[in-house]
């Protein structure tokens, strides 16, 4: 089993509020790097039948704040396989978002998504058979 160009895989969490480190209940990049490491593992276990490992990224843009309260969409898609390797397309978006100035658990399904991180990253595997790492 090889992973093929074009298989992606969806995670949704909810930000909670514990995760706030800053002003404005706003939540660190590393959260959002934490769930790309959960959507690639599970990229490699269905397109390599292995958690592999994500080794690391080429680039990591963070376009808009994360916040406490947030539902987050992240995403994974392999866009290109080498014999170990997969580089992958990671982005997230915030699809909901608390609305505290309405009262303390007011929340919003945003009409739009709201894009928030884009990331590219290397996911290595062994060898089919071996377990063998680059």
């Amino acid at each position: 089993m090889t992973a093929t160009v074009g298989l992606t895989v969806t995670h949704r969490r909810y930000v909670p509020y514990a995760h706030a480190h800053y002003g404005g209940s706003l939540v660190d990049g590393a959260y959002t790097l934490g769930l790309f490491g959960d959507v690639a593992t599970e990229v490699a276990i269905v397109g390599d039948a292995d958690e592999g490992l994500l080794a690391g990224y080429s680039d990591i843009r963070f376009l808009a704040p994360v916040q406490a309260g947030d539902v987050l969409e992240a995403s994974c898609e392999v866009v290109a396989v080498g014999r170990r390797s997969r580089t992958l397309r990671c982005w997230a978006d915030v699809v909901a978002r608390a609305a505290p100035d309405r009262g303390p658990s007011a929340a919003d399904v945003l009409a739009e998504p709201l894009r928030v991180v884009e990331a590219t990253a290397t996911l290595v595997v062994p060898l089919a058979g071996t377990t063998e790492r680059e």
